[in-house]
C-alpha cells in the first residue's frame, strides 16, 4: 500500500497543478489539453472494448463528456471557477475513498468492483463535503450563498464520480485487465485517472444549464 500510496502522490503533484495550469490559461492550451485527454481516453476505451457491444455507446458517451467540460470551461464568461470546483469535488472524493477504504476496509460495496467498500463510500463523501467547506472559509469556493444547496451539489457529484469509477472499474474486469492503460504510475491509464470526472462533468454540465444558468 506504501508504495501504491506514494506513486499516486508523486503522480497527483505532477498532473493536478499541470491541470490547473491548462484551465486558467483556457483558449488553445486548454483545447489542447482536452484534446490531448480526449485521444487518449478514447484509445484506451477502444483497448478495453472494441469486440463488445456496449462499444460505441462508450464512444458517443465520451463525445458528451468531453464536450462538457470544453462547455463548462466557458461559463460566467470564461471563467474557470465552476469547472474548478467539480474538479476538486471528484479530487476530493477519490482521495477520500481510497485513504477511508485502504484504511478501515470493511463490508464491499457492490460485486461489480469488488475493491470498493462501503467505509471508501462514505469516506469520499465525508472528504470532499467538509474539504469544500474548510476552503471556503479562506476563499470563496461554492456556487451558491445556501449551505444546504452547496452539501446537496457536492453529494451529488460525488455520488456520480463514484459511480463513474464503478462502472469503469467494472467494464475493466470485463475484459479482464487491471487498468486501462500505464500511462501514469500509480494510477494506470488515463481513464483509470478520470474515471469518476467524465460522468461528474456532464451531470454538472446538465445542473448549471437547468439551476444555474
Amino acid at each position: 500500500m506504501k508504495n501504491e500510496l506514494l506513486k499516486r502522490i508523486i503522480s497527483s503533484i505532477i498532473l493536478i497543478p499541470l491541470a490547473f495550469f491548462f484551465i486558467i490559461k483556457g483558449n488553445l492550451y486548454f483545447t489542447f489539453f482536452l484534446l490531448i485527454c480526449f485521444s487518449i481516453s478514447m484509445y484506451e476505451w477502444y483497448k478495453i472494448s472494441k469486440n463488445q457491444k456496449y462499444f460505441i455507446f462508450g464512444i458517443l458517451f465520451l463525445f458528451f463528456s468531453f464536450f462538457s467540460i470544453f462547455q463548462i470551461r466557458t461559463f460566467e464568461d470564461n471563467d474557470p471557477t465552476y469547472l474548478f470546483i467539480v474538479l476538486v469535488i471528484c479530487i476530493l472524493t477519490d482521495i477520500g475513498g481510497y485513504l477511508f477504504g485502504k484504511i478501515l476496509k470493511g463490508p464491499k460495496l457492490t460485486k461489480l468492483s469488488p475493491n470498493k467498500t462501503f467505509s471508501g463510500m462514505f469516506g469520499g463523501y465525508f472528504f470532499s463535503i467538509f474539504s469544500l467547506i474548510f476552503i471556503n472559509n479562506y476563499i470563496n469556493f461554492l456556487i451558491s450563498d445556501s449551505i444546504v444547496f452547496n452539501i446537496i451539489f457536492i453529494f451529488i457529484i460525488s455520488s456520480i464520480s463514484q459511480i463513474g469509477d464503478v462502472l469503469i472499474s467494472y467494464f475493466k474486469r470485463l475484459s479482464n485487465i487491471k487498468d486501462t492503460g500505464n500511462i501514469i504510475p500509480g494510477h494506470g491509464g488515463i481513464l483509470d485517472r478520470i474515471d469518476g470526472m467524465i460522468f461528474a462533468f456532464p451531470m454538472s454540465y446538465l445542473i448549471y444549464l437547468l439551476f444555474l444558468k
